[in-house]
């Protein structure tokens, strides 16, 4: 990655722009064996991580809100032109009722997320294994998901993790709302690769101990491969899509190592990016 005090071309801009790659969270005790120099002050962790991959999944919002003040360091210890997704909080949806959550939903959103300003990347809507698609309840509550806070805009992705939503009319459905269905790798979780909203979101779960880079090179360079497709507006046809594909500008795309060997995540997502154009 290049230093933040040079200039980059305005090809490079705009591909920063479409692809980046990342991790969850930042302070993770093994990453100081294997990521962070062994000097770094854990207080310095997010500036560092910050500089060597190009997005972070907030996973500590998934579990409590935190105050504009929290989200406003966090914006201030990164560089230009990165970015967080956010994990929307588990009280919202892990409800046996997505519709009801109008008032939570309020909460989280006016909880100070719009302090990281044009850092804010999507908002990750991370559904239990148990919720089955409900159509009418799916429609209620993409349909309250709003397109912006004030003059930020916002942009959602819905992670479904049970295989009823393996049918044409979720996809139907997350397209009419602009809601992109993340693309999970992993064995546990059903694989939709449908696009469905104006951008990609994929989460790499099939990370391995003994690979240092987590994912052999060869799957490295073919998600190289698909992330690229993906942000020219092409179809991805080697991962399994439930209808047929739509015609589509350029997109942003997100890319996160989670789970899996997570503490291969920072190199996996290192190596990643130094298969794309930098």
């Amino acid at each position: 990655m290049k230093h933040e005090d040079q200039n980059p071309t305005d090809d490079e801009e705009r591909l920063a722009r479409q692809i980046r790659v990342g991790i969850g969270g930042w302070s993770y005790e093994p990453w100081r064996q294997t990521f962070y120099p062994k000097d770094l002050p854990q207080k310095r962790e997010l500036h560092y991580a910050s500089r060597h991959v190009s997005a972070i999944e907030i996973n500590s919002t998934f579990y409590r809100l935190q105050t504009p003040s929290v989200f406003a360091k966090w914006r201030d210890d990164t560089p230009n032109g990165f970015v967080f997704s956010i994990k929307a909080p588990r009280y919202i949806v892990q409800r046996r009722t997505l519709a009801s959550a109008r008032e939570a939903l309020d909460r989280f959103l006016s909880s100070g997320i719009d302090e990281l300003g044009t850092k804010l990347g999507p908002i990750l809507w991370q559904l239990p294994p148990q919720k089955t698609f409900d159509r009418e309840d799916v429609e209620r509550f993409l349909r309250m998901l709003p397109r912006s806070i004030g003059a930020i805009g916002l942009r959602h992705a819905l992670e479904v993790r049970h295989e009823s939503f393996r049918c044409e009319q979720f996809v139907e459905i997350a397209r009419r709302y602009g809601v992109a269905t993340v693309y999970t790798h992993s064995h546990e979780y059903p694989a939709i690769a449908d696009v469905t909203g104006d951008f990609v979101y994929a989460r790499l779960r099939e990370s391995a101990a003994s690979e240092p880079t987590g994912y052999a090179r060869e799957a490295l360079a073919a998600w190289a491969i698909r992330a690229r497709r993906w942000a020219d507006g092409e179809s991805v046809l080697d991962l399994p899509l439930i209808a047929e594909p739509v015609a589509a500008s350029k997109r942003d795309v997100f890319v996160y190592f989670i789970n899996g060997a997570k503490e291969r995540a920072p190199a996996a997502a290192m190596a990643l990016l130094s298969h794309l154009p930098s």
